[in-house]
């Protein structure tokens, strides 16, 4: 199965309509992307809960690492750079924190808030390799910020 973004993006407009929790908000969207698609192994939001530091957000799938420095990793990366990291090996990635063995590739987007502040980054893994394309990023960034930037 392969996710439908323009209905995927329709059920979280939906679903989160109204709702200013981030946390709350965090928690559906990773509910429905994370069912969307057979790719999607893990799915969650790594938190910018203080300078320079990641914690742990909603997520399904296997446990997560806790914290992330925004100096080490994939989802680093992204909260550092402020760009979309698509990772087709994680092994070639430098610096790749493997918190879950089976990962083989991953695609880690910021999340801005409307004042366009990274507050956290969206990880989504897969135990398959080159798992992720252009189109993928482009709707999830899409949907993040329908959600989060408004």
């Amino acid at each position: 199965m392969r996710a439908n973004y323009d209905t995927l993006a329709t059920t979280i407009a939906s679903l989160t309509e109204g709702e200013t929790d981030e946390v709350a908000l965090m928690a559906t969207v990773t509910c429905e992307v994370h069912h969307s698609d057979d790719r999607f192994d893990w799915t969650g939001f790594y938190r910018v809960t203080e300078p320079e530091l990641l914690k742990i957000g909603p997520y399904q799938g296997g446990h997560g690492c806790l914290v992330i420095p925004f100096a080490r990793g994939v989802c680093g990366a992204a909260a550092r750079t402020g760009e979309v990291q698509l990772v087709p090996d994680v092994e070639a990635f430098p610096g790749h924190i493997a918190c879950a063995t089976s990962t083989r590739s991953e695609l880690v987007l910021p999340v801005l808030n409307a004042k366009g502040e990274v507050i956290a980054v969206f990880d989504i893994d897969s135990d398959q390799p080159d798992a992720f394309t252009q189109e993928d990023a482009d709707a999830l960034t899409s949907i993040l910020s329908q959600v989060f930037a408004r």
